[in-house]
């Protein structure tokens, strides 16, 4: 954008010397018109600079055809180029590029949107500890000076021969991260991003005794994002045994975000320039930079002339499963590191940061886009999932799971019970509609010898959910099989999983699963990763209190206390809306699930619940219209989803009017205001992609008496640069005229404790 910007300039001030030059004003004094017109035009090109200087304007005139996150992905195609002992992978978005020679390092790594390289200092491309040692892959050495990289000091640079040395490359298609199918989900997204692979094969140094073992180190770059994946593997082609301690894929020796004379590297801001996500994250956090359990900021002593006086700028970027792995890897066998995926932001804006985030999960996990309507039955007999069905039928719900505390046992695959489900699911099918049940692998006890053994006490208990199954113990692998059992007998196509593997390391040595402490968390990790690809592939919807992303499933919470379910009505209309707006920075709508207690749910009063639905049909409305507003799905959880004809004929109006507007509904949304019971609150839903509705608008009041207020309403990422027609509940048009940024500003009413909303065209 600055370049362009600056050419916008150096064209308009050629112009104005060209007339200088000629003397074309001389040459024409005798025609004063002329001589007026070209003042003027000489006036508006010097008056054009000013205002491209002071406001951008030539920045913005082109902004939008070449933003990344509002153009065709089409126009950033990836390459990977391979000359004269460099690889370059490159999208013109984002540059990672390589040098072969003495070994691999990697000497650039560039944000082609800003400008800006991240890299300072060489630095391995990975690092293994096998059998205790540790080993560079890759990297070179003889960089004295480490705050930058001159290219005229490569050529200097030298190898060591007890590091994994460089073989050869290979450039593929990039592959699915899974093979999931998108015709069966009501998704957005039916497949991921294109894009190229390159595989970066090394040799274990002679003198280590790894004879046979290879390493291949892996680079995604992806069309249409500044995104780069990295991951390895390690291939056992030897005739022994090799314990795999721990696996650094990625080591990166970044520029400081600031330079600071004291402070610690916990103290001090890291590389903002560069977000990382891993799929090696779990915490129950419902969010991911606190499930996170891969990524290390450290310090780098060798970088002698950085301003900390301590050498405490957290200067080195190392991606490595904290516990570490643990793993003994046998002959003709393999192993794959944590994967992570690096993506380059251009902004410290916190909006466009996180729809940078949410368009990397539309294309690296498509899946997560799938966000079918469903209801959250409580049952008690087979009677009761049968009428629910049949509601779901009649007010346009598309699926049914069977909440916790319900009659169905998935564990139970006695041939009975699975008959008997196998029914249930035949007749939801007949009917259109998808079925799934809820299942608790922790937070519960099995036995002294299935349970997790606190590595502190040596004793089961006091684990991160107090008591927990191991997933490597017999009941754990049993659990396993008995899933798989259920889908595959009964054809249910949605599994609940409540309190999945939260990262307990387990003290046991005789579960079968595992050997000892050193690889519990990392098998127990896997066992859960393998569980939720074998459900991906076979299209089974996952719902995760936990960030299982980029490992299969669908939703996770927006983020709850749940003894705020049990607060007044008043409240949860606040509340939810708060919930909302706060977990929609960095996931799209249909990443998250709220809640609605039609029934008690953990104590509340009767001021807390729906039902009797007929007798609180405006808060009953007034949740689902801000839950599918926000294009998020809440769990409905009762036995019913309406008790008269009145509340049938508002659940049916709000669905069909969610389908209507389905597609928009799930696109990004903007945070306008958030809610604080005090005024009005709103977000705004975008998507320049559509060819009709480009933006969705929705107001609340909470105020007991109706508001009118002037809003200004950003439309940039509508795509639209003009004009706009906005339209109020399908009935009111107004045409409005953008501004400079793209912003317009509306008068609305909005009615007491209650909402309007509006379409952008």
């Amino acid at each position: 954008m600055n370049q362009l910007n600056n050419r916008f300039c150096s064209i308009s001030v050629e112009i104005a010397v060209i007339i200088d030059k000629y003397g074309l004003l001389d040459l024409l004094h005798n025609t004063r018109t002329v001589i007026y017109k070209l003042m003027k035009l000489k006036l508006l090109i010097l008056g054009l600079l000013a205002m491209a200087s002071h406001f951008g304007f030539a920045q913005i005139a082109v902004q939008q055809q070449q933003d990344w996150m509002i153009g065709q992905s089409s126009q950033y195609a990836s390459s990977i180029l391979v000359k004269d002992q460099h690889i370059i992978l490159e999208n013109g978005l984002v540059r990672r590029s390589f040098n072969l020679h003495p070994n691999v390092f990697c000497y650039d790594f560039t944000n082609l949107v800003t400008g800006q390289q991240l890299i300072r200092a060489v630095q391995p491309e990975a690092q293994l500890q096998l059998n205790g040692k540790w080993y560079n892959v890759g990297g070179a050495y003889g960089q004295k000076e480490k705050a930058y990289l001159r290219p005229e000091w490569m050529a200097d640079l030298t190898g060591k021969a007890t590091d994994f040395t460089y073989l050869k490359y290979e450039i593929s298609a990039l592959e699915p991260l899974l093979p999931w199918n998108g015709d069966k989900w009501w998704s957005t997204h039916k497949k991921g991003a294109g894009g190229k692979t390159l595989t970066l094969t090394y040799r274990a140094p002679a003198e280590a005794g790894l004879q046979g073992l290879e390493v291949q180190v892996h680079y995604a770059i992806y069309d249409g994002l500044p995104l780069i994946s990295k991951w390895l593997t390690i291939e056992n082609r030897g005739t022994e045994t090799v314990q795999v301690n721990q696996v650094v894929h990625e080591k990166l020796a970044m520029v400081e975000e600031e330079s600071a004379v004291v402070g610690t590297v916990e103290d001090m801001h890291k590389q903002h320039g560069l977000y990382v996500e891993s799929n090696f994250a779990f915490n129950n956090a419902m969010r991911y930079h606190l499930s996170d359990q891969s990524l290390h900021w450290k310090a780098d002593s060798s970088y002698t002339s950085q301003i900390n006086y301590n050498y405490a700028t957290p200067a080195i970027l190392e991606i490595y499963p904290t516990a570490g792995v643990g793993l003994n890897l046998s002959p003709q066998d393999h192993f794959n590191s944590i994967r992570s995926w690096e993506l380059m932001m251009d902004s410290y804006d916190r909006e466009r940061r996180g729809l940078a985030i949410r368009k990397m999960y539309r294309a690296i996990a498509p899946w997560t886009t799938a966000n079918p309507i469903f209801m959250h039955l409580v049952s008690k007999t087979d009677e009761q999932v049968y009428t629910a069905i049949d509601q779901c039928v009649a007010t346009g719900y598309e699926a049914l799971i069977l909440s916790f505390g319900s009659h169905v046992n998935m564990e139970d695959t006695t041939a009975g019970n699975l008959a008997n489900l196998k029914k249930i699911a035949d007749y939801a099918h007949s009917k259109n509609i998808k079925i799934g049940a809820y299942s608790l692998f922790s937070s519960r006890k099995i036995s002294e010898d299935d349970d997790i053994i606190n590595p502190k006490t040596g004793k089961t208990g006091g684990t991160i959910f107090n008591n927990a199954p191991c997933f490597g113990s017999n009941w754990g692998i049993g659990y396993v099989k008995r899933i798989k059992t259920f889908f595959e007998r009964t054809g249910f196509d949605i599994w609940e999983n409540d309190g999945p593997f939260p990262g307990d390391q387990c003290a046991s040595t005789n579960h079968p699963g595992h050997h000892g402490l050193e690889d519990s968390q990392w098998v127990q990790f896997h066992m859960q990763k393998e569980l939720y690809h074998w459900l991906n592939a076979r299209g089974i919807y996952i719902n995760s209190p936990d960030w299982y992303f980029l490992d299969g499933a669908n939703k996770t919470g927006l983020g709850y206390r749940e003894v705020n379910f049990s607060l007044p009505r008043e409240n949860q209309r606040i509340l939810n809306r708060q919930n909302i707006f706060d977990a929609l920075w960095e996931e799209n709508p249909s990443m998250g699930w709220g809640f609605v207690p039609l029934t008690a749910y953990q104590g509340g009063g009767k001021e807390a619940v729906m039902e009797p639905l007929h007798e609180h049909l405006e808060d009953y409305k007034q949740l689902m219209m801000q839950y599918y507003g926000a294009g998020v799905q809440a769990c409905y959880r009762g036995p019913r989803l309406y008790d008269t004809e009145d509340t049938k004929k508002m659940v049916v109006d709000v669905i069909e009017w969610y389908k209507k507007y389905r597609t928009i509904l799930n696109s990004d949304l903007i945070h306008l205001r958030r809610a604080d019971g005090r005024d009005w609150d709103g977000f705004l839903h975008v998507n320049a992609l559509e060819s009709q509705v480009k933006g969705f608008g929705m107001l609340f009041n909470p105020l007991k008496t109706p508001i009118t207020r002037k809003i200004t309403i950003p439309l940039y990422y509508t795509g639209l640069t003009d004009k706009a027609t906005i339209t109020f509940q399908d009935k009111t048009v107004n045409q409005v005229r953008l501004d400079r940024f793209f912003k317009t500003d509306l008068t609305v009413t909005i009615p007491a404790e209650s909402h309007i909303w509006f379409t952008v065209k």
